[in-house]
């Protein structure tokens, strides 16, 4: 239901990293909602901004050392990288906001909606699964809250679809 993860806070000292590639109108948007949500809620938030294609995984692997409670992962340029990556990582939890991975696993959860469903290069995007006007703020502030209220609610391994 639309906004029943509005009530659900992370607890006190909780560490996010957020995860992020590129400074497309997508994931300008949604790095925007994700520190926004973190200032809101009094979480730790480290960024792992990563430049280029080639450091992906190094990235991911910069961001699973740190240990946090969730990496977050800002918009679909990541999905290839991290499906290499957090298969091997099981005791990390993942949250992807904007996109998902082709075959996730337990410890990957992805908040979606329309035009913003990509599942990376392996899989041909359309218009309804990346479009660059689908990514508001209103819908990726709403779906940094319901992935994070499933995972805080050990529902993991999931897409959550939001309209």
């Amino acid at each position: 239901m639309p906004g029943s993860w509005d009530a659900v806070h992370p607890p006190r000292g909780y560490r996010v990293v957020l995860l992020t590639a590129g400074d497309d109108h997508p994931t300008t948007t949604l790095v925007t909602a994700v520190k926004q949500w973190a200032d809101a809620e009094h979480v730790r938030l480290e960024t792992i901004a990563v430049p280029v294609p080639r450091l992906f995984v190094d990235g991911i692997v910069e961001a699973i050392d740190l240990r946090p409670d969730l990496v977050i992962c800002a918009g679909n340029a990541l999905v290839d990288a991290l499906a290499l990556v957090t298969a091997s990582h099981l005791d990390q939890r993942f949250l992807v906001v904007g996109a998902q991975l082709p075959e996730p696993t337990v410890n990957v959860t992805a908040a979606i909606w329309r035009g913003a469903s990509s599942r990376g290069r392996e899989v041909v995007d359309t218009a309804a699964s990346f479009d660059p006007l689908a990514f508001t703020h209103e819908r990726a502030s709403a779906a940094i809250r319901a992935g994070v209220a499933s995972v805080l609610h050990d529902l993991t391994g999931i897409v959550i679809w939001l309209d």
